[in-house]
């Protein structure tokens, strides 16, 4: 275990590393959008938004594809903008499909939204330009290296002892 006087924390605290990482990230932007009156929004809402506004209305497997995460995810954070009055949710051509699309509420966000967007941007590409390595090339990596091989296989391969056997 790492005491306060070691170097910095190792591959053993990696989730808890990341989920301060995204705490502080997602946090300051959630600050700008106070700034321009914007409380409540949250940023992982922004590019389901800007993906509607920019294509139309998309099923959710579509925004779950152009968002770059999972049909679960995608339909969660769906809901949650139903919920929050941004988006409406219909049945598509196949009723299995759900297609969302911008209420006009959300409509009346997207300049300040899109002005946010850039800010971001920029100051994003700054903020990699001080690291060793940029910080979303290396998370791409990482994904693509988990989805190659999950780390539930590469803890049974460290400790087989500790995985139960499938069936």
């Amino acid at each position: 275990m790492p005491t306060a006087s070691s170097a910095a924390p190792g591959p053993e605290l990696l989730g808890t590393r990341l989920r301060l990482l995204l705490s502080l990230l997602d946090s300051d932007v959630a600050s700008v959008y106070e700034d321009l009156g914007l409380a409540g929004i949250r940023p992982r809402w922004v590019p389901y938004l800007r993906t509607l506004a920019a294509q139309g209305p998309r099923s959710v497997q579509e925004l779950a594809a152009a968002t770059g995460v999972t049909h679960s995810a995608a339909s969660q954070t769906v809901a949650q903008l139903v919920r929050e009055g941004l988006a409406t949710v219909a049945p598509g051509a196949d009723a299995r499909q759900r297609v969302a699309t911008l209420t006009d509420t959300a409509r009346g966000l997207l300049p300040a939204l899109d002005a946010e967007w850039e800010a971001t941007a920029t100051a994003a590409a700054a903020f990699e330009a001080e690291l060793s390595y940029p910080l979303s090339a290396l998370v791409g990596e990482a994904i693509e290296a988990l989805g190659r091989r999950p780390l539930r296989e590469r803890i049974a391969e460290a400790a087989p002892h500790l995985i139960r056997p499938a069936g």
